[in-house]
């Protein structure tokens, strides 16, 4: 396949996977992945070095658009963000000493979760249902989001659990060279009470630090080529931008289904192609 064409493709690509990991909170190293693996046939680690730097895009695509206005909680954030750094520094030492088809089986795995979790309906947010827990209360996290009816005020509670959590998460995006954005979504939405859509605004803030954290050890051990990085970064922070607009004021329930369905088919891939030795 000649330069530019592969180029141009990995752009159009990679705009698709920001548009949809900007708008669901997952991250577009869920896509970028598998996309480069499968469809170009991309060394997965090569593969996952490039989508740590489209992460870092998306996160500073939609990150500025969502605290702009108002909906992401930056002390959240900024307290999670000590876990999943510690945790990707740890992936990403992992790398170095797990096979690719062992890789490529556990980023299958994790796709098919992120999948559930992406075909979920949402949660009703109940105001007032929630209490502050105790540690939320001294580093003051709670918060509140605009809404059509006007701001919104929301609880958080069980930080311990949600850092803990976010630890893994970490470890995951290290590893497989993914944002984590399901499980930080998973943790803040399901452990931690926060609004859905304040889970994946702040999820789409973080995941460009952890990314970062693990970036420079991929970096160091040549994981990162600037030819085939550049295309996937600039399309993922074009489709990022895109996809923050539309999410502030649209309901991305049939996105978030079909988006859902195209992350189970290549996590299935991903699992065969590891198992059979293909990669």
């Amino acid at each position: 396949m000649e330069i530019a064409k592969f180029t141009a493709l990995v752009w159009a690509g990679s705009l698709v996977a920001g548009f949809l990991g900007a708008l669901t909170g997952l991250g577009g190293g869920v896509v970028i992945v598998p996309l480069l693996v499968i469809g170009f046939g991309v060394d997965i680690r090569y593969a996952m070095g490039a989508a740590l730097v489209s992460v870092i895009a998306t996160s500073s695509g939609a990150a500025a658009a969502y605290v702009r206005e108002g909906y992401s909680n930056i002390r959240v954030g900024m307290f999670l963000e000590i876990a999943t750094t510690i945790g990707a520094l740890f992936g990403a030492f992992l790398v170095a000493k797990v096979s690719t088809p062992a890789i490529s089986v556990i980023f299958g795995i994790v796709l098919l979760g992120s999948a559930y979790l992406a075909s979920r309906p949402r949660k009703p947010e109940r105001p007032g249902a929630q209490r502050t827990g105790p540690l939320a209360r001294i580093l003051n996290l709670d918060s509140s989001f605009p809404t059509p009816q006007g701001p919104r005020a929301y609880h958080v509670r069980r930080v311990p659990l949600g850092f803990s959590l976010m630890f893994g998460a970490g470890t995951l995006s290290g590893l497989l060279g993914i944002g984590s954005g399901a499980f930080k979504v998973l943790a803040m939405d399901q452990a931690m009470g926060i609004p859905f859509k304040v889970s994946t605004t702040t999820s789409n803030f973080m995941i460009g630090v952890t990314a970062a954290a693990s970036a420079g050890i991929y970096l160091s051990r040549g994981y990162i080529d600037p030819g085939l990085a550049m295309p996937v970064m600039l399309g993922v922070l074009a489709g990022s931008l895109a996809g923050t607009r539309i999410l502030v004021r649209a309901q991305t329930s049939r996105l978030r289904l079909v988006f859902a369905l195209v992350i189970a088919a290549l996590a299935i891939e991903m699992i065969h192609n590891g198992l059979a030795g293909r990669l």
